[in-house]
């Protein structure tokens, strides 16, 4: 039974929901009691709260202080736990902080450690370090020198780091430095071609520039000929222009002699491979840049020529022409055939000019002369046949008509200017500039004739002077110009029609006769045309191959020079 109702006491016990696990024990002492126990718990437990009331006012009377101060201490407790939970609450927003600093200390360490490292490696390899970049001081201070060698092995040693080690910064660095100052060496080079160098320094300097590899084979052929070139050039600027015939001589001797290096320096270092290889073959760049440099000499000869007034100086210009092209065409640039048309133009020129001062100068004198008898001057006393057949003297009774004589004198000059260098060429074309010359002075005097109003005695010397022309000028024109040339006499001689106006004019005007010279003109005409050799005044008749100048053929020049007839003595008056 017991063992029912303690069963049934704990069944009970669980069906109570409000007994909570430390009020079990109550509860199941309370199923435990009779239904009077029951009745009087409620004034038990009422006792009892009173007892226990009394007993806490007593303990909380006798204790106050330590309640207060618990009370107290409660009261601080919450604050502090308050303040360390917002304490916490701060330190947990600084932690991911932390964390990035302390990441960023430890890169930062690692990185100070690694640059640590570094510099302990640079202090091991200092001196070898300070030899590197002190490369490029070196190298200039060897191009400076000249010591081109050891120049080019240190850029070769660069060169060969910076492909071991393309990435370095101080490599780069040091790379580029040399590359400036390879390009300071490379000009120094490009200049020192462009001086008065000989083929071993061609030699060394082609050498370095081919170490360089700046260039390729055609582009270094092409750089030396400009280099050479300019050389050549800036001697040419150095001449001075103003003395035309200075200028001629000194442009010829310096094609003559550095012109001829200069092809057999490029020979001589640029040898072309027969195997057919496009990389040394020129393309025929010598041969053009050749080509340009006798085309620059003949446009310069031709430019110039004209301006050259003496002919004893055009014949010195032909001779060292031709001496030039005979010693170019050991090289192949034989350029003689080409110098015949200039040298004709010019003398052509030269001729005509002074044919034209001498018709100028005789109309000037015409136009001004004041016609009044002049002393009768004396005739010499040889003979034909004790004269010199090369004595071309003009007569001496031209001295009587001085617009004559001044004519004379310039046909005179010309001939002398003409004789030095007289090409056979010119032969015809020069007899017809004297003819037409000649026909200029015919054509004057009879516009003289037709337009001037002159008195009888006038007239009369008018027309003296008229058969002075036809009889002795004219024949002595054509004397002197058949010493210049073998026929030319016979030539000019030929032409008489060309004073059939002022023949036409002495036939219908009489006037008193012309004493005749000794020296007749047509009679040495003769002679000088016959069987007898005449000498064409020493001028070789291959205008290509003239005769050197030197100081017997200046000594016959001075000999066979025509002689002119004073004119300015002074006229009496009328």
């Amino acid at each position: 039974m017991e063992v029912e109702n303690g069963d049934d006491t704990s069944a009970m016990a669980n069906l109570i929901p409000l007994a909570s696990v430390s009020q079990q024990p109550y509860v199941s002492e309370l199923l435990s009691f009779t239904l009077d126990r029951l009745h009087k718990e409620p004034e038990l437990l009422r006792v009892d709260a009173e007892r226990i009331q009394r007993q806490m006012q007593e303990v909380a009377v006798g204790n106050y202080r330590a309640f207060i101060a618990a009370a107290d201490a409660l009261l601080a407790i919450r604050q502090e736990v308050s303040s360390i939970d917002n304490h916490l609450e701060s330190l947990i927003t600084e932690i991911p902080k932390l964390t990035s600093g302390c990441t960023e200390f430890i890169e930062s360490a690692e990185q100070i450690l690694e640059e640590r490292k570094m510099n302990q490696t640079l202090l091991a390899n200092h001196s070898t370090l300070l030899d590197l970049l002190e490369i490029p001081q070196l190298m200039d201070t060897c191009v400076r020198n000249g010591n081109y060698d050891e120049a080019l092995d240190l850029e070769a040693f660069v060169c060969k780091l910076l492909t071991m080690h393309p990435k370095l910064p101080v490599i780069q660095a040091l790379a580029a430095e040399v590359r400036q100052t390879t390009q300071s060496l490379l000009s120094q080079l490009l200049q020192k071609l462009r001086s008065n160098i000989q083929l071993p320094e061609c030699l060394r300097i082609i050498g370095y520039l081919r170490r360089i590899g700046v260039f390729s084979e055609y582009e270094m052929r092409l750089q030396f000929l400009r280099c050479r070139e300019a050389w050549l050039t800036g001697i040419l600027e150095d001449l001075d222009q103003r003395n035309v015939y200075e200028y001629l001589k000194g442009m010829i001797n310096c094609h003559r002699m550095h012109l001829f290096d200069v092809v057999n320096q490029y020979r001589a270092i640029f040898a072309d491979d027969t195997s057919g290889s496009e990389e040394n073959y020129d393309g025929g760049l010598l041969f053009s840049w050749a080509m340009h440099q006798i085309t620059a000499h003949l446009k310069t000869l031709k430019i110039m020529l004209p301006k050259i007034t003496e002919g004893g100086s055009l014949s010195n210009i032909l001779d060292q022409c031709m001496y030039c092209a005979m010693g170019l065409c050991w090289v192949g640039l034989d350029f003689r055939g080409l110098l015949p048309s200039l040298f004709e133009e010019a003398v052509l020129n030269l001729f005509s000019k002074n044919m034209s001062t001498a018709v100028e100068n005789f109309q000037l004198v015409l136009d001004s002369h004041r016609w009044v008898p002049l002393p009768a001057v004396g005739f010499p006393t040889n003979s034909v046949s004790e004269e010199n057949q090369e004595d071309v003297t003009p007569p001496s009774y031209l001295m009587e008509h001085t617009p004559l004589a001044v004519f004379v004198n310039g046909v005179s000059a010309a001939m002398n200017e003409l004789r030095p260098c007289a090409p056979l060429s010119l032969k015809f074309v020069l007899a017809q500039e004297l003819i037409k010359g000649l026909k200029a002075v015919s054509d004057s005097l009879l516009r003289y004739n037709a337009t001037r109003m002159l008195r009888e005695n006038e007239s009369g010397l008018f027309l003296s002077l008229c058969r002075a022309f036809i009889e002795v000028a004219y024949p002595h024109c054509a004397t002197c110009f058949g010493r210049c040339y073998s026929g030319g006499t016979a030539l000019i001689m030929d032409a008489k029609n060309l004073y059939d106006g002022i023949s036409r004019l002495l036939a219908t005007s009489p006037s008193r006769e012309l004493p005749r010279p000794v020296n007749n003109p047509e009679e040495k005409s003769i002679t000088e045309n016959g069987n007898l050799p005449v000498v064409e005044n020493e001028v070789s008749t291959d205008v290509e191959q003239p005769q050197p100048q030197g100081m017997n053929a200046a000594t016959d020049e001075k000999e066979q020079k025509s002689p002119t007839i004073p004119t300015d003595e002074k006229q009496p008056d009328a």
